[in-house]
C-alpha cells in the first residue's frame, strides 16, 4: 500500500501559485516549499513576481533557468491587484494534477506535499468528487521564526457582513483536534491557502475584477456551485505571516485602490443578490455554476445573502452543512461593525461619556450603546492615529444607514456630534 501511494505520488504535478506584491519571504518561502517536499521535482512554481527596483533583495534570478518555474515579471507600478494577479497565473496552468494557492509569506511541514495528496485521494476514495481543501493557516513570525509558530490548525468561522455586503470570517482553532483522523467541513474559502485538483484553475478562476475585500466569498460560493467539497485539514499543514508589518502592499502604492475596491463591492453584491441587488452582469467565466445553485450553498452555509441573514448554528460556529433542524430557526440579522474615529476628533481628556447610535435612513433609532467607564479609558489609551469603536446588534427590517458618535465632555459638554452613513446600505 505504501509503495502504490509513493509511485502515485512521484508522478503527480502540483502546480503552485504565489502571487507576491514587494515580499522579502518570497524567497525564504519557495525555498521552505522545496526544502519539505517529498518530491521537490514534482513541483511547478507560477509566480506573478510583482516588484520595485527599490528593492533589492526581490530576486528570482536563481530561478529562471529552472524548468519548474514559470514567472511573470511584473513592474510593480503595472500591477492591479492581487486578484488580477493571481488570475494571470491561472492563465498558465498546464493540466498539473493537483494545484496549491498561496501567498508569498509560509513556512511548511516536512512532506506537506505528500500528505496534502494522501488527503485528497481519501476524500476522493469515500466519494467526494472534487475536494478542496483550506483555511486560514495558524501564524509564525518571520522575525522569531519556528519559536513562534501556532502549533494548533485552524478552521474558518463566520464574524459578519461589512455594511458593503462582504461576508467577513475569522480564524479559530479546531477543537479536538488532538482525536481528529480526517478534515472537518467548512463553509468558506482562503485565498492564502487552497489545495485542489489542477482544474480548478479553470473551473473557478480568479476574477481580474476584484480587487481585495469580495474575493474570498465570491470563490467559496462558486466553488460549492461548481462540485467543489469545502474541507479543512484537521491537521497542520503550514504557517501564514498575517501583519504585514515588513512589507508594502498594494494599496501603499497606488492612491486608487479605494475606488476599485468599491466597484469589487458592486460587483459581489451583483453575483450574489446582497440586499436583492438586481444582477445586470454576465459574468461569463467568473459566474455561479450548475452543479449546485446558490440556494444551495445558503442552506449549506446558514447564510442569507438577499437580507444579509445567518442562522444561530452558524453564528455559534458548528461545522456545516446546517442539519435540517438549524433550517427551520428563523435567519437573524446581525450588524456589527467597527467605527474609525480620527484622534483628533476626540481632543479632551474629560469624557463623562459618548453617545454611539444607530439609525435608520428616516432617523429612526435602531440601537443605541455609549462608550462608558471601562471601555471608555481603554479607547482612550489606544495608540495610532485612529479610536476603533466595535459594535455589535442584531435588528429587524431594516439595515443600519447611519451612526451617530456624540461625545460628552465634563468640561465642554456636548462636544461635535460625528454623522456617518454606512456605505452599503
Amino acid at each position: 500500500m505504501f509503495l502504490k501511494i509513493r509511485n502515485y505520488t512521484m508522478s503527480s504535478k502540483i502546480f503552485i501559485q504565489i502571487a507576491s506584491y514587494r515580499d522579502n519571504q518570497l524567497n525564504p518561502t519557495i525555498r521552505d516549499l522545496m526544502d519539505n517536499a517529498m518530491y521537490p521535482e514534482n513541483l511547478v512554481f507560477c509566480i506573478a513576481w510583482q516588484h520595485s527596483p527599490e528593492d533589492q533583495w526581490d530576486n528570482l534570478s536563481q530561478y529562471k533557468e529552472d524548468q519548474r518555474f514559470r514567472i511573470i515579471d511584473i513592474n510593480s507600478k503595472d500591477s492591479q491587484g492581487v486578484c488580477w494577479a493571481r488570475n494571470q497565473i491561472q492563465q498558465l496552468y498546464q493540466d498539473e494534477e493537483y494545484t496549491l494557492q498561496i501567498d508569498s509569506h509560509h513556512r511548511f511541514i516536512k512532506h506537506w506535499d505528500h500528505e496534502l495528496i494522501q488527503m485528497y485521494k481519501e476524500e476522493k476514495a469515500k466519494g467526494h468528487e472534487k475536494p478542496l481543501f483550506t483555511t486560514y493557516l495558524p501564524s509564525f513570525d518571520p522575525l522569531d521564526d519556528p519559536g513562534q509558530r501556532v502549533q494548533v490548525p485552524w478552521k474558518l468561522d463566520f464574524d459578519r457582513f461589512t455594511p458593503e455586503g462582504v461576508v467577513f470570517f475569522l480564524p479559530s482553532n479546531i477543537p479536538g483536534y488532538e482525536t481528529l483522523r480526517e478534515p472537518i467541513a467548512c463553509r468558506f474559502y482562503s485565498a492564502h491557502f487552497c489545495f485542489t485538483g489542477g482544474k480548478f484553475c479553470t473551473e473557478v478562476p480568479h476574477d481580474p475584477a476584484y480587487y481585495f475585500h469580495g474575493e474570498e466569498i465570491s470563490i467559496a460560493v462558486r466553488a460549492f456551485t461548481h462540485g467543489y467539497t469545502l474541507m479543512t485539514p484537521h491537521k497542520i499543514i503550514a504557517w501564514h505571516e498575517y501583519t504585514r508589518r515588513y512589507r508594502k502592499k498594494h494599496w501603499d502604492d497606488h492612491s486608487d485602490w479605494a475606488t476599485v475596491n468599491k466597484l469589487s463591492h458592486l460587483r459581489l453584491r451583483k453575483l450574489l443578490g446582497v440586499d436583492g441587488i438586481v444582477n445586470d452582469i454576465d459574468f461569463g467565466p467568473y459566474g455561479l455554476g450548475t452543479v449546485r445553485s446558490l440556494g444551495d450553498y445558503e442552506r449549506y452555509a446558514g447564510i442569507e445573502f438577499k437580507t444579509r441573514g445567518v442562522q444561530q448554528y452558524t453564528l455559534d460556529h458548528s461545522l456545516p452543512p446546517n442539519p435540517p433542524l438549524a433550517l427551520m430557526d428563523p435567519y437573524l440579522y446581525v450588524f456589527k461593525h467597527c467605527i474609525d474615529i480620527h484622534c483628533s476628533e476626540l481632543p479632551y481628556d474629560d469624557y463623562k461619556f459618548i453617545a454611539v447610535i444607530f439609525e435608520t435612513r428616516d432617523n429612526q433609532q435602531l440601537f443605541r450603546q455609549d462608550v462608558v467607564e471601562n471601555e471608555l479609558r481603554d479607547l482612550m489609551a489606544q495608540s495610532g492615529d485612529f479610536y476603533q469603536i466595535w459594535r455589535s446588534f442584531t435588528y429587524t427590517d431594516q439595515i443600519p444607514y447611519r451612526y451617530v458618535v456624540w461625545p460628552f465632555s465634563e468640561k465642554h459638554g456636548w462636544c461635535k456630534k460625528m454623522e456617518t452613513v454606512i456605505y452599503g446600505s
